[in-house]
C-alpha cells in the first residue's frame, strides 16, 4: 500500500471556485446546482492530489464513492492509492447481493444500494457535494451494515448551511465549504 506524504494543496479555494459553476433552478426549482464539470476539465489531476493528501493511506483497503459524481473522483483517487473501489449506486443498479437504504434528500427521495462485501475493512467515502445530509447518512449506514469503517469522509464541496453534520462528524474533509 502507498504512503501518505503530506505536501500543500495544489489548488487554493478561489481557484477551485473559478472551476464551479452554479446552475439555479437544477434539478428543480429553488435548488442551486453546483456543476464541477468544468473542474474535472481543467483542474482534474490537481483535484484528485488535494484528496489523496488529505488521507493517511496506511490502513486502506479502498475507496467508496456514491452514485454519480463520487464515481469519478473516487475510482480516480482508488487508482492513485493503490487500493479497490466500491460503488454505491441507486437502487437496481447492481447485480445481486445487495444490501440497501432508503434517504430523503433536498429534492426527493430515493433508495441506495452497496454489494454485500467481503473483504474491505477500511474504507475512504467520497462525493461530490454534501448537501443536507441524506446521501452520506445512508451511505454511511450502507457502511456500517456491511462491516466496512469508514476511515475519512471526503468531499468536494460542503453546504454546512443546509447540514450540521461537520459538528457531529470530525472525519469529514471538503475542499470548499459554504
Amino acid at each position: 500500500m502507498l504512503k501518505h506524504h503530506t505536501r500543500s494543496t495544489t489548488l487554493n479555494k478561489e481557484q477551485y471556485e473559478k472551476y464551479i459553476i452554479d446552475i439555479p433552478n437544477f434539478p428543480k426549482e429553488g435548488v442551486t446546482f453546483k456543476d464541477m464539470t468544468p473542474l474535472l476539465e481543467h483542474k482534474f489531476n490537481e483535484l484528485i492530489e488535494d484528496f489523496y493528501d488529505k488521507v493517511n493511506w496506511d490502513e486502506v483497503d479502498a475507496v467508496v464513492g456514491i452514485e454519480s459524481r463520487g464515481f469519478i473522483l473516487g475510482a480516480a483517487l482508488a487508482q492513485k492509492a493503490n487500493v479497490g473501489f466500491i460503488p454505491i449506486r441507486k437502487k437496481g443498479k447492481l447485480p445481486p447481493k445487495v444490501i440497501s437504504e432508503s434517504y430523503s434528500l433536498e429534492y426527493g427521495e430515493d433508495i441506495i444500494e452497496m454489494k454485500v462485501n467481503e473483504t474491505a475493512k477500511k474504507v475512504i467515502l467520497i462525493d461530490d457535494v454534501l448537501a443536507t445530509g441524506g446521501t452520506l447518512t445512508a451511505a454511511l449506514n450502507l457502511c456500517k451494515r456491511n462491516n466496512v469503517e469508514v476511515q475519512n469522509i471526503l468531499m468536494l464541496i460542503n453546504l454546512t448551511f443546509l447540514n450540521n453534520l461537520k459538528e457531529n462528524n470530525s472525519s469529514i474533509v471538503s475542499l470548499l465549504e459554504y
